[in-house]
C-alpha cells in the first residue's frame, strides 16, 4: 500500500514510519517540523519507498493517491502545545478535516492517533472506552484536550455521514528512543536530569499515577487497531500503573544516579490518576504489551545517554 502519516517525523509517527516500511509498504510522511525532527528521519533518505513533504495540514494538500492515512500531526507534550496552543487547536479541528477529505477522495482508510487526555482528570479508574472524561474544556491543558476530543468527534461524523472507513486510538503515555529530551513529559524529564546528575523534579508529592507504554508495544497496539474493523475509539497502553515517585526511583536504579528527589507544586488540570482499560484491545484486536516499564527504560538508557552527550557537545560550541 501507498500509506501517509501525517506528523511522520515525530517520536510515534517515525516509528510508525518504520514499521509500514518493515511490512513492504510505501510511506508518505507529511510534517512541518514543529515538533517533529528531520533527525528521526535521516535513516531513510535513501530508502526508495519513503517520501518526505514538509507541509503544515492546516492547509489544503493532495501528494497522490494513497490507500491509508495516519493522521498522528499534533504537538503531544505540555511543554509544546502549551507554547503552540491556537496551532494545535487548529491542527486538531482544520487539519484533521483535510485529512478526512483526501481520505474520502480516494477511498482510504483513515485512523486518528487520539489520546488518553480526553479522559482528563478522571472520576472512574481504570479508565474505558465508554468514559466520557472530566474535562476542563477552558484550562492550560485544553488546546490539546479539546483538538483531540474534536478531532474524535469529526473523524466519527465522517464516519457516520460520509462512510470514510475510520478507527481511533486513544494512546496512552508511551516512552523510548526518539522521545525528545526537553519535550517536559515524565520519562524524558526523570533521564535527563538523572543523567546530568541533576536533582530529579516531582511534581506535588508524586502520588499521582501514570501508565507507561514501551514505544514498539505501542506501535504493535495500533496497527493490530488499523488491520481490524473496529470503529470506535479504542484504548492502547500498558495498564501496569506506577505513581510518578515510583517512577522517579525507577530511573535513578537504572541510570545509576545518585540524583535527589525534589518536589515542586503540581500544575493546573494535572491529572491524579491515568490507567487504560485495554479489554477491548484485548478481546478485539489479541493485542497486550510485553515490555515493563523497567525492561523499557533499559531499552531507552542508551538514547537518553546520547542525547545528553550530543546537548553537552552543542552546549560547549555555542
Amino acid at each position: 500500500m501507498r500509506i501517509l502519516i501525517t506528523g511522520g517525523a515525530g517520536f510515534l509517527g517515525s516509528h510508525l514510519g518504520d514499521a509500514l516500511l518493515g511490512e513492504g509498504n510505501n510511506v508518505v510522511c507529511v510534517d512541518n517540523l514543529l515538533t517533529g525532527r528531520a533527525t528521526n528521519l535521516r535513516h531513510l533518505q535513501n530508502e526508495p519507498r519513503f517520501e518526505f513533504y514538509d507541509h503544515d495540514i492546516r492547509e489544503p494538500f493532495d501528494f497522490g493517491h494513497v490507500d491509508y492515512i495516519f493522521a498522528f500531526a499534533s504537538a503531544a507534550s505540555p511543554q509544546d502545545y502549551m507554547e503552540w496552543g491556537i496551532e494545535t487547536l487548529l491542527t486538531g479541528s482544520i487539519g484533521i478535516q483535510n485529512c478526512l477529505e483526501l481520505a474520502r477522495k480516494y477511498n482510504a482508510k483513515f485512523l486518528l492517533a487520539s489520546t488518553s487526555e480526553c479522559y482528563g482528570d478522571p472520576l472512574i479508574h481504570p479508565q474505558k472506552e465508554s468514559y466520557w472524561g472530566h474535562v476542563n474544556p477552558i484550562g492550560p491543558r485544553s488546546v490539546y484536550d479539546e483538538a483531540k476530543r474534536f478531532a474524535e468527534a469529526l473523524t466519527m461524523a465522517y464516519h457516520r455521514y460520509r462512510k470514510v472507513d475510520t478507527r481511533i486510538v486513544r494512546i496512552f503515555n508511551t516512552y523510548g528512543p526518539r522521545l525528545k529530551l526537553n519535550d517536559g513529559r515524565v520519562i524524558s524529564n526523570f533521564m535527563k536530569q538523572a543523567l546530568r546528575g541533576e536533582d530529579i523534579t516531582v511534581y506535588g508529592a508524586g502520588s499521582q499515577t501514570r501508565s507507561f507504554c514501551y514505544v514498539s508495544d505501542e506501535i504493535e497496539g495500533i496497527l493490530s487497531l488499523a488491520r481490524s474493523d473496529e470503529h470506535e475509539p479504542t484504548n492502547i497502553g500498558n495498564p501496569q500503573e506506577f505513581t510518578i515517585l515510583e517512577c522517579a526511583h525507577s530511573v535513578l536504579q537504572i541510570a545509576g544516579a545518585k540524583s535527589k528527589i525534589i518536589h515542586a507544586p503540581l500544575p493546573v488540570d494535572d491529572p491524579k490518576q491515568r490507567c487504560p482499560d485495554i479489554t477491548k484491545a484485548k478481546a478485539r484486536l489479541g493485542w497486550e504489551p510485553k515490555i515493563g516499564l523497567e525492561d523499557g527504560l533499559r531499552l531507552s538508557l542508551e538514547w537518553f545517554s546520547a542525547e545528553v552527550r550530543r546537548e553537552e557537545l552543542l552546549t560547549m560550541v555555542t
